[in-house]
């Protein structure tokens, strides 16, 4: 209720992730997609359509939310299981992720330092590579989780990350 008065026509993704609509706020999305696109034409002119959009699939099984305790999923429990989940993860460089190597590492991550490290591994990586006032795309605690080849990818910003730089554009 809160956001509705302002909620825009176009991009609400992105607005989402400025300061004013976040207020320090991060949402976590669900693994399996809950919305679908149609095609080429809607909100974001078929700006990312081809390259990302299209290869969405929708989530067909059905889950009991009201019936699973998800208090794994407050902030506190959440934070600390997220952090040591990537933190753990073996360290890989983008080319050794796009080669295969290492192929019985299930889950990876790749670090990025600044604005521009991340813009170029997202580009070797095949993801989507923008920012919205210092947010990625799909990213919480500055993480993007992807899965690239069947193994679980982390395109992370060092432990040491301490919130989002909005000068990043």
């Amino acid at each position: 209720m809160e956001l509705r008065p302002s909620w825009p026509e176009t991009f609400w993704d992105d607005w989402m992730r400025h300061p004013e609509q976040r207020k320090g706020r991060e949402c976590i999305r669900p693994e399996i997609c809950r919305t679908s696109t149609f095609g080429k034409k809607g909100v974001s002119k078929g700006l990312f359509y081809e390259k990302h959009l299209k290869f969405i699939k929708l989530n067909t099984d059905y889950v009991p939310f009201s019936k699973i305790d998800l208090s794994y999923l407050e902030k506190p429990q959440y934070d600390e299981m997220f952090a040591k989940k990537i933190y753990s993860a073996p360290l890989l460089t983008a080319a050794e992720v796009t080669k295969g190597d290492r192929p019985n590492e299930t889950v990876v991550r790749v670090e990025y330092t600044n604005k521009d490290s991340f813009k170029k591994l997202a580009k070797a990586l095949g993801i989507m590579d923008d920012f919205k006032a210092g947010v990625p795309r799909a990213a919480y605690r500055g993480v993007v989780s992807f899965v690239l080849k069947g193994r679980r990818v982390f395109l992370a910003p060092p432990s040491t990350w301490t919130g989002y730089d909005t000068s990043w554009s």
